[in-house]
């Protein structure tokens, strides 16, 4: 597969669980993955105080290399973490100060992967990937919910896995 996809691993641990099955995929897809762990993403505020930290860049990044973008966040308190939550917030530097970069994510395809202790994912997770990509005018291509067992991902998860990335394909190849 050679598409031009990105996945955003937003955990707290870059070698956790989550980086698990992010590894998973990046080795079925060759998605480039950044791990917003290692950079200085502070939240949004409207003055717009943490413009020099590392978020636009990456953004800038993102827009400038991927069309496919996939999030990747584990499951806490019921909700993506706090640090994908942060990057999400700051988007809204792409609609008010940095416009250009927000008017380049229009047309590309957002997905979500989540990672939890539970084989299943409590109503209303996916919420804000859907309407985020909704108002951003991104076609959404879907979620996977995943988890890992004594250390491994299951057979039965990686079938489920593959389709996802089937997903991911069909979608990337008509962007």
């Amino acid at each position: 597969m050679n598409l031009k996809g990105v996945i955003i691993q937003g955990s707290s641990r870059s070698n956790g669980n989550t980086s698990k099955i992010v590894s998973f995929i990046q080795n079925e897809t060759s998605f480039d993955i950044i791990d917003l762990q290692s950079k200085q993403i502070g939240g949004f505020d409207y003055n717009f105080k943490n413009r020099d930290d590392d978020f636009l860049s990456v953004m800038q990044e993102i827009v400038d290399n991927y069309d496919t973008i996939i999030f990747a966040t584990p499951v806490y308190w019921y909700s993506m973490s706090g640090i994908m939550k942060n990057f999400f917030d700051r988007i809204t530097d792409c609609l008010k100060i940095e416009k250009e970069i927000g008017r380049q994510l229009r047309g590309k395809a957002m997905g979500m992967v989540s990672c939890g202790s539970d084989a299943q994912l409590k109503k209303g997770f996916e919420m804000p990937f859907v309407e985020s990509a909704n108002y951003l005018g991104m076609s959404y291509i879907g979620n996977i919910h995943t988890w890992i067992e004594d250390e491994i991902i299951t057979e039965a998860l990686k079938t489920d896995i593959y389709s996802f990335i089937g997903k991911i394909t069909m979608v990337s190849k008509q962007i």
